[in-house]
C-alpha cells in the first residue's frame, strides 16, 4: 500500500522540481526525501525519479503518481479546510508578513480589531520585503504577507500562492516643500533627468517599478540612496538629498490626491506630493497559500484589512 507520508514527500518533490526545494519546504532533511521517495518506489515496483544533470526529473510513472498525489493532496488540504470551517473560529498563530509602510498603517488597527474579535487568535508580525516574505509564505514559515505589487513591476508569484486584493492607490513624486516643482499639472518624468532619486532596495518592487517607469521616458535614473522604509525615504527628501516615488499611505497623516493639486503640507512637514506623468500607483495584496485561504483566520484578517484599507484609501 502507499504510504500518504511518502505520497506528501513526493507531492512536494513533484511541484518543487528538486529534493533539496521539497525538504526545504517540508521542514525536513534532503537524505529524509531521497529515503522516502526510495521506499516509495520499493511500494509501487517503478522508478519514479531519475538523474538529471545535478537535479532529477519525474519519470513517466511518476509523472501519473504526481496527478493522483496533488489530488490526495487537496483532499487532505480540503478536509482540514472543512474541520476547521466546522467551528468557524478564528483560532491559533497567524504569523503575518508585511512591507513596512503597510504594517505602519493598517495593521496595528487590524490586529487590534482581531485581537477583540477573536481572543484565542495570536497574531504574530514579521516586516520584510516581498522578495524574502514570499519564500517564507511558501515555506509555511508565515500564513500570510500583506505585500505591494506595483503597477510598473508586478509582483511574481510563486507556485501555490494566491493575492486576494485590498486597495489600490496612486503613487506620488515626493520633492523638498521649497522646490521649484510646485505647479498644479502633473510632473513629466522625463524632465526630471539629472535629479538624486532614493528608492528600495535593488531588486524589491518599489526599486524596479521606478526604474522601470524613468527608463520608459528615456531616463536612466541616479538613485544613490537605497532603503527599505518609505519613513527614511521621505527624512531624505526633507533634507533636500533626493527625491522619491511614494505611495500615498506612505505619508502618514497626508491624504493622496484625487485632482490635480500637491497635497497641502505644513511647514514642519518639508515634503510635497505632487502627481507625475505618466501615472504610477501600486495595490496592497494580501498573499495566501492556496490551500490555506480559506481558513477563519484568514478570512478575518482579510476583512479586517478590506476594512482599514477603505478608511485610509479613498475609493
Amino acid at each position: 500500500m502507499i504510504s500518504w507520508d511518502r505520497l506528501r514527500v513526493f507531492d512536494a518533490v513533484a511541484e518543487h522540481g528538486s529534493v533539496g526545494a521539497a525538504a526545504a519546504a517540508l521542514h525536513i532533511t534532503g537524505p529524509a526525501v531521497t529515503q522516502q521517495l526510495r521506499k516509495l518506489e520499493r511500494e509501487t515496483g517503478t522508478r519514479l525519479v531519475e538523474p538529471d544533470g545535478r537535479g532529477i526529473r519525474l519519470t513517466a510513472a511518476g509523472h501519473v503518481l504526481a496527478g493522483h498525489a496533488a489530488t490526495a493532496a487537496a483532499t487532505v488540504a480540503g478536509a482540514e479546510r472543512d474541520l476547521a470551517a466546522l467551528h468557524d473560529d478564528a483560532a491559533g498563530p497567524l504569523r503575518i508578513g508585511s512591507v513596512a509602510s503597510a504594517l505602519r498603517t493598517l495593521l496595528p488597527e487590524v490586529i487590534d480589531g482581531l485581537a477583540a474579535a477573536h481572543p484565542r487568535l495570536v497574531p504574530t508580525v514579521d516586516d520584510g520585503e516581498v522578495v524574502d516574505l514570499l519564500p517564507a509564505l511558501q515555506s509555511r514559515d508565515l500564513d500570510a504577507v500583506l505585500m505591494e505589487s506595483w503597477t510598473q513591476a508586478p509582483a511574481r508569484l510563486p507556485a501555490g500562492i494566491r493575492v486576494t486584493a485590498l486597495a489600490t492607490e496612486p503613487a506620488m513624486l515626493a520633492v523638498p516643500a521649497d522646490d521649484p516643482l510646485t505647479g498644479p499639472d502633473p510632473v513629466p518624468l522625463r524632465t526630471l533627468a539629472g535629479r538624486v532619486w532614493t528608492s528600495g532596495p535593488v531588486g524589491t518592487e518599489p526599486y524596479e517599478a521606478l526604474l522601470q517607469l524613468l527608463r520608459g521616458v528615456g531616463t536612466e535614473p541616479d538613485i544613490r540612496y537605497r532603503v527599505g522604509d518609505f519613513a527614511t525615504q521621505l527624512a531624505l527628501v526633507r533634507a533636500r538629498l533626493a527625491i522619491a516615488l511614494v505611495p500615498g499611505m506612505a505619508v502618514a497623516g497626508s491624504a493622496v490626491p484625487g485632482g490635480t493639486g500637491p497635497v497641502p503640507v505644513t511647514a514642519d512637514d518639508g515634503v510635497r506630493l505632487l502627481p507625475c506623468r505618466p501615472a504610477a500607483g501600486r495595490a496592497l495584496v494580501l498573499a495566501t497559500r492556496r490551500s490555506d485561504a480559506d481558513l477563519p483566520a484568514l478570512r478575518a484578517l482579510v476583512d479586517g484589512l478590506r476594512a482599514a484599507a477603505a478608511r485610509i484609501i479613498p475609493a
